[in-house]
């Protein structure tokens, strides 16, 4: 008889348990970092020293986050919100919690039009919380990265996203161990069929799964997470 421990998908409820956990701590803060930022842009204009003072509380809470393992954590303002800059994040990571300064890291950084990018743009056009990844984040940490972000809206106005990094490698850490012990071999996926982790050797992060043998087998959907499981028997 099968058991719900064994059951390809408790290998789904292993990742929404996971990543939900980091997507409930940014909507817990989203809703009134926003309605301070619109406060402050109603009283008058908005600058980098003005939104990184309101959310560095926050992102310093969501970098102790005890489920999870966050590397990085803050807010990313829409384009021309700020009276002083055309872009900004207000972002804070590593064990010491360090202020990223772009600027000081490469000349173009700090002009940087993150529109287009996927943990920018999907939550700005979907109004939900977005997991994106795996990808290397040449920003922030040079490392395998996911990251989940949730719009900021305030008066019916689109302020920016808040968010925070995962490093894979921490990701994989803790949840390989969690999927090998169902006794079934996981690979995670995102919406376009990269691997994020995966028990099975063969399976790097950033891999496709398109025209490999996994393409032929079921993708659980992850509920809420934007993520999928690919399950086999051992």
């Amino acid at each position: 008889m099968t058991t719900t421990t064994t059951h390809p998908a408790a290998a789904a409820r292993i990742v929404e348990d996971y990543f939900g956990s980091p997507i409930q701590q940014l909507l817990g803060w989203v809703d009134p970092c926003a309605r301070q930022l619109a406060d402050v842009l109603q009283a008058g204009a908005l600058t980098r020293a003005k939104l990184d003072a309101i959310v560095e509380p926050y992102a310093s809470q969501t970098l102790g986050l005890r489920d999870v393992p966050v590397y990085g954590a803050g807010f990313i303002a829409t384009l021309d919100l700020l009276a002083d800059a055309h872009s900004h994040l207000a972002w804070w990571q590593g064990d010491e919690r360090r202020k990223l300064v772009l600027a000081s890291q490469t000349v173009n950084k700090e002009y940087i039009d993150y529109s287009e990018l996927e943990w920018y743009r999907v939550p700005m056009s979907t109004l939900l919380p977005h997991v994106a990844g795996p990808y290397v984040d040449y920003l922030c940490s040079d490392e395998y990265t996911i990251t989940i972000a949730v719009p900021a809206i305030a008066d019916g106005r689109a302020l920016g996203v808040a968010g925070l990094d995962l490093l894979v490698a921490e990701v994989e850490r803790e949840l390989t161990p969690r999927f090998a012990a169902l006794g079934l071999q996981v690979t995670l996926t995102n919406g376009v069929g990269r691997v994020v982790v995966s028990t099975d050797p063969r399976c790097a992060t950033g891999d496709s799964v398109r025209g490999s043998r996994l393409a032929d087998l079921p993708r659980i959907a992850c509920e809420g997470v934007a993520l999928d499981v690919i399950v086999e028997s051992l």
